[in-house]
This record gives structure tokens, C-alpha cells and sequence, in this order.
């Protein structure tokens, strides 16, 4: 049995209040990094690009793949968003099951959600800089851009990558609740 008052869940009617925010934004950190793994699990594409050996000779076709196992920056966001899936997951279990009173408790979910904020940030942006890469190419070490060709696996990673980034501003939130809600707790004295 639910019942709401001030901006608390009592769930199961043991007395233990959870707030609402801090419960929408945990199942939406989840939900944002689930669909990041999905939506970059799914990221492929193969296209059948002509090469050229010599002018002399006709161009080759040959089929050319592109997937998020290739490249090891795709790997880490990867694995940083099922990190952070399953951590949002557990987190909210936790959250629901146990008492507001346990500070300690509290405290280790907070220095948790602060880590996952750092996964998720360092994995976007090593997959950003790569995506940047195979969007731009780079002159300078003869990196030819190949988003004009896997056109649709490119979309598929700028799409993750955006739902990713969402999620871990949800994680940012999240710590951003908590210590409102620490700061509420205990009264600055004077």
C-alpha cells in the first residue's frame, strides 16, 4: 500500500519514505541508460565501398563493416552504460527497501552516484571524441572521415551518446537531491 505526504512514498506502510524525485530520477537514469546500450548494441552497418589500387586498374568492391566492437572507445561507453544501468537498478531497489534513517547507507549511494557521474562523463567523451573523429576525419594524420559513409551507424552512436549524456545528467541530479535534502537534514549552526 502507497500513501504520499510532502513529496514522500511511504511504501509497504513500513514507515520508510523515500522521496519522489529522487525514486523519478533513478528510474529515469535507468531508463536513459538502458536505451543507450540498446539503441549502440544495435549500431551497425555495412556498405560495399569501391577501392581504388591503381589508375591503371578497375576500383575493387569491397564490403567494409562498422560496429561499436571496433573501436575500444564504443567498448568503455558500453560498458559504462551497462555499469550505470545496473547500478541504477540496484540503487533503486536499495532505496526502496530500506529506511530513510540510514545515514551511512545514504552516504555510500551518494559517493556511488558520484562515481557513476564520472564513468558515464569520461565514457561520453571518449566516445564523443571518436565519433568527432569519424564525423571530421583529421588532416593532419591522414584520417579520412567516415561518417559519409556508415551514415546510419554514425546516427545510431550520436543518438546513444546523447541518451547517455542525458542519463548522466539525471545521476548529476541525483546528487544534486541528496545533498539538498543533507543540507536540509542538518541545520547550519552558529
Amino acid at each position: 500500500m502507497e500513501t504520499q505526504s510532502n513529496n514522500k512514498v511511504s511504501v509497504d506502510g513500513a514507515g520508510s519514505k523515500v522521496s519522489i524525485c529522487d525514486l523519478i530520477l533513478r528510474v529515469l537514469a535507468l531508463l536513459l541508460t538502458l536505451a543507450a546500450v540498446i539503441v549502440l548494441g544495435l549500431s551497425r552497418q555495412t556498405k560495399v565501398i569501391p577501392i581504388q589500387i591503381t589508375p591503371a586498374l578497375p576500383p575493387l568492391n569491397v564490403a567494409a563493416q562498422a560496429k561499436w566492437r571496433y573501436l575500444s572507445a564504443f567498448v568503455y561507453s558500453m560498458v559504462a552504460n551497462i555499469i550505470a544501468c545496473s547500478y541504477a537498478a540496484i540503487s533503486t531497489l536499495v532505496v526502496l527497501g530500506t529506511r530513510n534513517a540510514i545515514t551511512g547507507l545514504a552516504q555510500t549511494i551518494i559517493v556511488l552516484d558520484l562515481l557513476v557521474v564520472a564513468l558515464l562523463f569520461s565514457a561520453n567523451g571518449a566516445a564523443l571524441a571518436i565519433g568527432l573523429m569519424g564525423y571530421k576525419g583529421n588532416s593532419h594524420v591522414q584520417w579520412n572521415k567516415v561518417c559519409n559513409v556508415f551514415d546510419k551507424f554514425c546516427d545510431q552512436v550520436a543518438v546513444s551518446v546523447v541518451l547517455s549524456l542525458v542519463g548522466a545528467v539525471a545521476f548529476v541530479a541525483l546528487v544534486a537531491v541528496a545533498a539538498l535534502t543533507f543540507h536540509k537534514r542538518f541545520p547550519r549552526r552558529n
